[in-house]
């Protein structure tokens, strides 16, 4: 009986090695990158060329290594049983045939090839590609076969196994993979924002980012001529709306670039300009376009600016390609440019912050996590968890941070002081005082 032992040896150790190899190639190819398979594709890596064709039908691939691994084991298994069973007479040799493959596959068909293939996937999915395309060659009929079965079965359960994988899904991986990266510090903050930013362009609205109607700088075209030269220069920006009569009656668009060539071919001096005629036709938005359409457009129109207006015409701010622009890589500061004052850091770690600060710029600046999905502003976000219009001297604990109302004019929050996150507030505590 020892012999016949010794003599299966050598095939018992081969079926280990091929399980061995099938549990790496399930391992590496589930786990392999997409995006660097695809690089290695367009780079001219024939082995890449049959990983990313395995991953084109996952299900098949998975099934035929899971069916020629177990189909691997089991022979094994049977095999030294089969031997036992004669040399210890019965359950006994049953027993040590389960106790020693037990060991023999977890360790050496399980644990130490997956251990391999999770350190390399990529690799390893390349070197094991060509066997496992044999696999599913071998195995495809039975699998298709079988996931036929399952797919009956699943749907007699009501449970759909079509669903396909749709942007929403492809995006939240994506920002799932550059958070996990982020923490295990391989992607700095920065460029951790820059790509958070390009995928929020599809779900944000322009009316997140407007500068608000309030703070547009404009110029009335019943002026003087002299004068709106005069405020054009002076204002920090080279496009500005132009209106007549009140501000919603925008008439035009005034690039600072016209007006300077017109200045210099003119006759008859500076007033006799007629500033409407050098305007340009004002582009009209709505306030629900996605800042990713809106980019597009700016790009297809060869345009810059755009005037934003809600669903009854009103006008409601407006909006630049410079602004999109900074949503992705954060602000961008000229030298006319007005320096912002908004976000104050005081010596006791708390920070003065204008009300009309946007949210998504005190995260950006203070590497904060406040959520913006109901209010554009902090001061937006205090009245909408406070369900009131609070007074100066309240005090509010939000998303584990302490607001503190600073300044008030009529019904607008103007100014407030935070505190950084609160580790022993729960999370999401509210109050008042």
């Amino acid at each position: 009986m020892i012999a016949e032992l010794l003599a299966i040896t050598p095939v018992i150790l081969g079926l280990l090695a091929v399980s061995g190899v099938f549990s790496a190639a399930e391992t590496s190819l589930t786990g392999a990158s997409r995006g660097r398979m695809h690089q290695l594709e367009r780079d001219g890596d024939r082995a890449a060329v049959r990983v990313n064709r395995l991953l084109g039908n996952r299900e098949q691939m998975i099934g035929s290594v899971l069916l020629g691994n177990n189909l691997i084991n089991i022979l094994a298994s049977a095999l030294v049983t089969a031997v036992l069973e004669q040399t210890f007479h019965g359950g006994l040799g049953v027993a040590v045939a389960t106790i020693v493959m037990t060991i023999l596959v977890l360790v050496f068909a399980e644990v130490l090839p997956k251990t391999l293939a999770i350190l390399r996937p990529d690799d390893v999915a390349r070197w094991l590609s060509a066997p496992t395309e044999v696999a599913v060659f071998l195995f495809g009929p039975v699998v298709k076969a079988v996931q036929a079965f399952v797919g009956l079965t699943l749907r007699l359960f009501g449970v759909n196994v079509n669903v396909e994988t749709g942007a929403t899904e492809a995006h939240e991986e994506i920002r799932g993979a550059v958070e996990y990266h982020h923490s295990e510090g391989s992607v700095e903050g920065g460029d951790r924002r820059m790509l958070g930013g390009v995928l929020d362009l599809a779900d944000m609205d322009v009316d997140e980012i407007m500068v608000h109607r309030k703070s547009i700088a404009m110029l009335d075209a019943d002026l003087a001529p002299r004068e709106l030269v005069s405020q054009t220069l002076a204002a920090p920006h080279t496009r500005l709306p132009l209106y007549r009569g009140e501000p919603e009656n925008i008439i035009g668009v005034l690039h600072a670039k016209d007006l300077l060539r017109a200045i210099a071919t003119i006759e008859g001096g500076i007033d006799a300009l007629d500033m409407a005629s050098l305007a340009r036709e004002p582009w009209f938005i709505p306030d629900t376009t996605k800042l990713k359409d809106q980019l597009a457009a700016f790009r297809k129109r060869r345009e810059h600016f755009a005037l934003v207006v809600d669903e009854y015409g009103a006008l409601q701010g407006l909006v630049t390609l410079e602004d999109i622009i900074e949503e992705i890589v954060g602000e961008i500061e000229d030298e006319h440019d007005l320096v912002a004052e908004g976000v104050r850091r005081q010596p006791d770690g708390s920070v003065n912050v204008d009300g009309s600060v946007s949210l998504r710029e005190l995260n950006r600046a203070m590497d904060w996590d406040l959520p913006d999905h109901d209010a554009v502003t902090v001061a937006g976000l205090v009245i909408h968890e406070a369900q009131a219009i609070p007074d100066v001297g309240q005090t509010f604990i939000f998303h584990g941070q302490r607001f503190q109302i600073m300044r008030r004019q009529r019904n607008q929050i103007t100014a407030l002081r935070v505190w950084p996150r609160l580790e022993e507030d729960a999370p999401n505590a509210k109050g008042g005082s």
